[in-house]
């Protein structure tokens, strides 16, 4: 039996840079008083980048043909992942994504998946953070909605 490989070409990054201000004054000297946030969605596919700081898969499920060596992953956070129900109900409609993003980010109220969105933040805030998934449209994914969550 032979196997035949097919390379797909290389979907563009999207990077999401946002600059917060608190009106407050912060309570202790760790709080800085701007916080610069730089976040790029990528395909895991996609060979790393220099720039990609801290690589996070947000899959629940391993991507097909990615060696652990070839991700070159910082972790994989497979909790904040949606629920399976959610993904299969999404299938990756385009015409689907606002609702998905709307119910998506009502499962990142979850505890568990909170405290992984908490420890997105933190990752944005120490540096360039990449979300990675396996989905050929990485704008209209799980990991779209957690580049914007970050933000807020």
């Amino acid at each position: 039996m032979s196997t035949t490989s097919t390379r797909r070409a290389p979907v563009a990054a999207t990077t999401i840079t946002t600059t917060t201000t608190r009106d407050v004054p912060p309570a202790t000297e760790e709080d800085e008083a701007v916080v610069s946030e730089q976040v790029t969605v990528r395909r895991v596919y996609d060979e790393p980048a220099q720039t990609d700081g801290a690589r996070v898969l947000v899959d629940r499920l391993w991507p097909r043909g990615v060696s652990k060596e070839r991700a070159h992953l910082t972790e994989w956070l497979k909790g904040i992942a949606p629920s399976p129900e959610l993904r299969e109900w999404y299938g990756h409609v385009p015409e689907r994504f606002d609702e998905f993003a709307r119910r998506y980010r009502a499962e990142l109220d979850d505890a568990e998946r909170a405290a992984d969105l908490q420890h997105l933040r933190d990752l944005a805030a120490t540096g360039p953070l990449t979300l990675l998934t396996a989905t050929k449209q990485p704008d209209i994914s799980e990991a779209a909605v957690l580049a914007e969550a970050i933000r807020s």
